[in-house]
């Protein structure tokens, strides 16, 4: 029995729209998706699939028929692109001498790359830990909050996501993952997110923090608050003084701050992480996605000297726990960023992004907002720009057009094109995006209107 999901995340899987994208298929690719259904579980937000690739370079994926769809999606794994030369020539040379560590041993890849990636944090936040995901590596942050706060209860923010394993689920509050799930006996208490847009700007986003000053006094049963410090789905940018506010409280009421930066860090917001743009240090930083390279699952989190105190506990204790292609991977991913000057090119990107979709927005009705930050960005379309009332259809529209056209996007909160292309990408690709995403807008628009 199919069931349809819920237009808010992802792609709608049974629409009309959907249907009439099947229909241009050839007889090929439809084969190989029907082969695809017949064989793997059938899961919201990843079945039925899109179509078939193949194969990959840089910014684009490359279907059975060859045709190449700019990737602005990714799985946010993908910051220095598909096949990067430069992370391949690390993990192969890996591969040949030792490519996998058994636990109670370790390896000076791992050894190598914990020491290069907290040499990239401030000095507090100094011991890792490794897991071949970043579902793991939050069920880990997790453990790690109750041993030092001896509480179970996690707060979170409405509609969060932060992995989907039973412990991961329980600390989200994406509704999504939790259907016919049961009861869950340390529920998280989850919180208004801050935004502006969907606020209609009466208040700013101190009053969002000011909530959670409530609710920890109110339950002093929790141990943590986990949040992305920036939300990667929708674009939601906190300010600075949200964040600020947040690590004081945090701090008054002996909470842990864990902060879930698995799709954003390494370079996505034009830091290497995107805590560095508030000025707080988190006490649990979670880790993963981009870490890999593309290449390899590996995450993992960064905490304290003063939290090693778990010993006697197997927080993670994962077969890949200190995998030395998921090292090798993620020393690449410095390196490379390092040695190519990552972070200024993603600034300097944002600034000709911000220009370009601000103008596309004044000239487009069907916009009713956009944000971002170095290349992560949000296009919000709405039928109208006083009620704000979601352009659910609109959007899905735009990326099926999108998708004829080569570029590939996630749609998120039924509304919001979520931009997120790898960081290698050139100025040339990055103007041929936007072009294709003006047009779909500008056609769609008419034909609502005709």
């Amino acid at each position: 029995m199919k069931e349809t999901s819920l237009l808010t995340e992802g792609d709608i899987n049974f629409s009309a729209s959907r249907q009439q994208w099947y229909a241009i298929q050839d007889a090929a690719t439809l084969a190989v998706l029907e082969e695809d259904s017949d064989h793997f579980l059938h899961q919201s937000l990843s079945t039925p699939c899109l179509d078939v690739i193949t194969s990959c370079e840089g910014i684009y994926i490359s279907n059975l028929q060859g045709k190449r769809y700019m990737d602005f999606h990714g799985n946010n794994v993908h910051q220095l692109g598909y096949r990067n030369a430069y992370v391949l020539e690390k993990v192969k040379a890996q591969m040949d001498v030792l490519p996998f560590s058994p636990r109670r041993y370790t390896n000076p890849v791992a050894i190598e790359f914990a020491r290069k990636l907290t040499g990239c944090l401030p000095a507090e936040l100094h011991r890792v830990l490794f897991a071949p995901g970043g579902t793991s590596a939050v069920g880990m942050a997790l453990k790690l909050a109750r041993v030092v706060t001896g509480k179970q209860k996690v707060v979170s923010l409405q509609d969060s996501f932060h992995g989907a394993s039973l412990d991961a689920i329980e600390a989200g509050g994406e509704e999504q993952f939790k259907k016919h799930l049961g009861t869950f006996h340390n529920a998280s208490i989850n919180i208004p997110p801050p935004t502006f847009y969907r606020n209609n700007n009466r208040f700013d986003d101190i009053r969002y923090a000011e909530y959670l000053d409530e609710v920890l006094h109110n339950h002093p049963d929790i141990g943590a608050f986990i949040a992305e410090t920036i939300r990667n789905t929708d674009v939601q940018i906190p300010s600075k003084a949200y964040w600020k506010k947040v690590r004081e409280i945090c701090s008054k009421h002996n909470v842990l701050l864990i902060l879930d930066e698995i799709p954003i860090a390494f370079g996505r917001t034009g830091k290497m992480f995107a805590f560095e743009h508030y000025g707080i240090v988190p006490d649990i930083l979670c880790l993963g996605k981009g870490m890999g390279g593309a290449v390899v699952p590996f995450a993992g989190i960064v905490t304290k000297d003063e939290f090693n105190i778990a010993a006697d506990v197997s927080l993670g204790h994962y077969t890949h726990e200190k995998s030395p292609l998921g090292a090798a991977a993620g020393l690449a991913v410095l390196e490379y960023m390092e040695h190519n000057d990552l972070l200024e090119k993603v600034k300097e990107d944002e600034v000709f992004m911000r220009m370009k979709l601000k103008e596309m927005k004044e000239r487009y009705k069907l916009i009713g907002d956009v944000r971002g930050v170095g290349l992560l960005w949000g296009i919000e379309l709405v039928k109208d720009r006083i009620t704000k009332e979601k352009a659910i259809k609109e959007a899905e529209q735009v990326m099926y057009r999108c998708l004829e056209n080569g570029l590939s996007f996630k749609v998120s909160q039924g509304n919001v094109l979520q931009l997120c292309p790898p960081l290698i990408i050139t100025r040339t690709e990055l103007r041929s995006a936007l072009e294709i995403i003006e047009e779909a807008i500008a056609f769609i628009q008419l034909s609502s209107i005709a």
